[in-house]
């Protein structure tokens, strides 16, 4: 049979099995397994009833502190603690710590995210590292309880839909606008349990790539994965001396949908409240008027994202009705933004620049929404009450429309700044 990358990277995980087909279930050994806070949430609840003294692999487990850093409460606090101790009495290996940012930016920056590998985590985001031709996808408390146990997991083998990329974004467009134009044409629920499979990417960043797989679950995707290129190879020469297999379908493979996007046709889209595939045009939305705007989270707040804002916001000023604030994705973009004087421009832009957390994205600290406010925001949710008051409104956007929204304190069109 001819396959796809999912296919082919789950044929590979999938002990003694000699082919599989979609819909299929199979069992799969894990290479590696993300946890945060969750494992003092219910992770370790779980775990403890299996009455187990150990965990199958304390090299397979990345372990990182980053939704509530430093604690904003006492709850959180105690989350932190149970944390802490699961981590030290089961001898983890990687234990981040809460200085290196949110965990979907730092693991692959460490190089643990590489070509083949198949990762799970215990947040719904984790289908980000597919930007790096790896199968990756979030998991919930039993299921981690399971893997830390055994090392293995049960996945259904999905449908894939071929995604086809062409041309090259034009100025003011980013790959946030992409993946809000895909999530609106597929619906939140158009992609339930399916691989997408993102061709012809060459032209697009990994920081742009990584904002496009981290939201694929927004259409209910199980996976979002992009073929490898030179890109990937450079940027893997700099982050990891590991072995790794890149992996290309099979020019024969089957696809349940293909997808085609002419990228510079594109134009600058928002999501509008409350739901990520509530899709409409940059010009429909226009003048709509906001309380605050939100650059950040780790689906938009590396470096290219900053950059974008900083070229923006250079020599200007925030509009003084809305508050501005910009969360870095890890504390290595904080100090490439630090050397680069990037912090500097936002800073005397009158923009509130913090630390590296979930924060402000998932209504936990450092930006929470008040009754009734409104807010323009470059994260990867916009539920009712995501950041904040349930009565708070939340319009997802681009980095660059984020910014030029700063400024004028209304909902902007960043073609008109740039």
């Amino acid at each position: 049979m001819y396959h796809t990358v999912a296919e082919k990277i789950l044929l590979k995980h999938a002990p003694g099995m000699k082919e599989l087909a979609p819909g299929q279930f199979i069992e799969c050994r894990i290479d590696l397994i993300m946890v945060h806070e969750q494992l003092g949430g219910r992770i370790h609840v779980e775990y403890e009833k299996l009455g187990l003294d150990r965990v199958w692999d304390p090299e397979k487990i990345f372990f990182i502190l980053d939704h509530w850093i430093p604690a904003p409460t006492i709850n959180a606090a105690q989350m932190h603690q149970d944390c802490r101790e699961f981590a030290k009495k089961y001898n983890f290996i990687h234990d981040m710590g809460i200085n290196k940012g949110i965990c979907h930016q730092v693991l692959p920056e460490m190089g643990f995210a590489r070509p083949g590998m198949l990762i799970v985590g215990s947040d719904s985001h984790t289908t980000t590292y597919g930007a790096f031709n790896c199968l990756s996808t979030g998991i919930g408390a039993t299921d981690v309880s399971v893997v830390f146990a055994t090392g293995n997991l049960w996945f259904k083998v999905p449908e894939s839909f071929k995604i086809s990329l062409s041309g090259e974004l034009s100025k003011g467009v980013m790959s946030k606008d992409l993946v809000l134009k895909l999530i609106g044409d597929l619906t939140t629920k158009g992609a339930i349990y399916k691989s997408l499979e993102f061709h012809g990417a060459d032209c697009l960043s990994i920081d742009s790539r990584m904002t496009v797989s981290n939201m694929v679950v927004e259409a209910g995707a199980k996976f979002g994965v992009f073929l490898p290129d030179k890109t990937l190879e450079k940027w893997l020469e700099h982050r990891t001396k590991e072995p790794y297999q890149i992996v290309m379908p099979d020019k024969e493979a089957i696809y349940e949908k293909t997808m085609e996007y002419d990228l510079s046709e594109l134009e600058p889209v928002v999501a509008k409240p409350s739901s990520p595939g509530n899709l409409d045009s940059i010009k429909n939305v226009e003048g709509i008027e906001i309380d605050q705007a939100f650059l950040g989270s780790c689906t938009n707040g590396r470096m290219e994202d900053l950059q974008i804002a900083a070229k923006i916001l250079k020599g200007k000023t925030v509009n003084p009705k809305t508050r501005l604030i910009i969360t870095p994705a890890s504390q290595e973009i904080y100090e490439q933004a630090l050397n680069k004087g990037l912090i500097e421009i936002f800073i005397k832009a009158g923009a509130v620049f913090t630390h590296s957390t979930c924060g402000a994205c998932i209504g936990g600290h450092l930006g929470v929404l008040g009754e009734e406010e409104t807010c323009v925001s470059s994260t990867n949710r916009n539920f009712v009450g995501r950041m904040g008051a349930p009565s708070s409104k939340v319009y997802l956007a681009s980095p660059a429309t984020v910014a030029a929204s700063a400024l004028h304190g209304k909902i902007t069109d960043p073609r008109e700044v740039l």
